[in-house]
């Protein structure tokens, strides 16, 4: 099954919103497929979550009918929406501080207060790993990378 061109999907949300319940689950059904692709592109690091984004889209879509001009294109209409649920996912994923401060000695507790155990695992292996180089290499890395001197301030 193609998808149907922008006058296409015009076409069926209109008939749609006329009553039209047929054309309004294949316009359903052709938005599903469009919303899928655009969230599997733009929420690639989160590919558990397309599905669930898809069905929050086609609920807000549904939820936001009146808010349709019919003779506006649909497909900015229906990317904005998607664009906000695909906002709303990326402010409930971003990155917060992960881990507390609380001694080189106490490593139980700072992993229980990192809400990722692998962000601590790979903070941890990180720092095992950087241990074991030659001064001249580990110094100018830690420095810059993991206490976030400057260039100048390392050298």
């Amino acid at each position: 099954m193609s998808l149907p061109d922008e006058p296409g999907l015009r076409a069926l949300l209109v008939l749609a919103l006329g009553g039209d319940n047929a054309a309004y689950a294949d316009f359903l059904g052709h938005v599903g497929d469009r919303l899928r692709g655009y969230f599997r592109r733009r929420a690639a690091a989160f590919p558990d979550d397309v599905e669930d984004l898809v069905q929050e889209t086609m609920l807000a879509l549904h939820n936001q009918r009146h808010s349709y001009r019919p003779g506006e294109p649909v497909t900015p209409w229906l990317y904005a929406i998607a664009r906000y649920k695909l906002i709303d996912l990326l402010r409930s994923r971003a990155a917060r501080p992960t881990l507390v401060p609380l001694g080189d000695d106490n490593e139980e507790a700072a992993f229980m207060a990192c809400p990722e155990p692998q962000v601590f695992e790979a903070r941890r292996d990180l720092i095992a790993l950087v241990a074991s180089l030659p001064d001249r290499y580990r110094l100018p890395i830690a420095g810059v990378k993991i206490e976030g001197l400057s260039v100048a301030e390392t050298a």
